[in-house]
């Protein structure tokens, strides 16, 4: 055997593993797959059985992807990620996108657009697909237009002359609601993660 980690074997077992600890912060993840890989390596190495056999007898050893998956979860204080059904994801993210386009509609935008945030956020904490430490982050995300979008107003009122033109107030609002985009985009791409680790 060449490379024991090229078995199709192995490699599907690894890339099992790699799917269902998606949630994993990214750092406990790779050490997760480094050892495992090492461990067949070393183990393969050893066997005197056949390829085929000695790779099953190996991972048998190891464990299923989903008992290793559910064991490196637990060290991390972490539950089997649980998918929330597509439509309701769908809807909470649309919720949260609404946020700047709203901002556009004359008078009541922004106060439109801070209902729609707070809803997101309240949606995003209740969904059981999402970590504890991603609900944080996106919920900081989500409702930092309270404090960033007077900030702005003051910076731009302060640094134009002209003051706080309907202008300046819409630019403020942008740039307060921008952080929503990047909270709709992070929960985007944690939900697929644990729709794959899920299927």
């Amino acid at each position: 055997m060449n490379n024991p980690i090229d078995h199709p074997l192995v490699r599907e077992h690894l890339d099992a593993v790699a799917r269902l600890t998606a949630t994993l912060p990214a750092e406990r993840r790779r050490e997760l797959l480094a050892d495992l890989r090492e461990h067949v390596e070393v183990a393969l190495a050893e066997a005197s059985e056949g390829d085929e056999a000695a790779a099953r007898q190996v991972l048998e050893r190891l464990g299923t992807p989903r008992q290793i998956a559910d064991a490196a979860l637990a060290e991390e204080g972490q539950a089997r990620p649980v998918a929330e059904g597509g439509r309701r994801t769908t809807v909470t993210l649309l919720t949260a996108g609404l946020v700047l386009p709203l901002l556009l509609v004359p008078g009541v935008g922004p106060g439109l657009a801070l209902i729609a945030a707070i809803v997101a956020a309240v949606r995003v904490a209740r969904a059981p697909q999402w970590s504890a430490r991603e609900k944080r982050l996106a919920a900081l995300l989500l409702l930092s237009p309270l404090v960033v979008v007077p900030l702005a107003g003051v910076a731009i009122a302060l640094t134009t002359a002209m003051g706080l033109t309907p202008a300046a107030v819409l630019a403020a609002c942008v740039v307060g609601f921008a952080p929503t985009v990047l909270a709709v985009a992070l929960l985007a791409r944690s939900a697929a993660r644990v729709r794959a680790a899920a299927a």
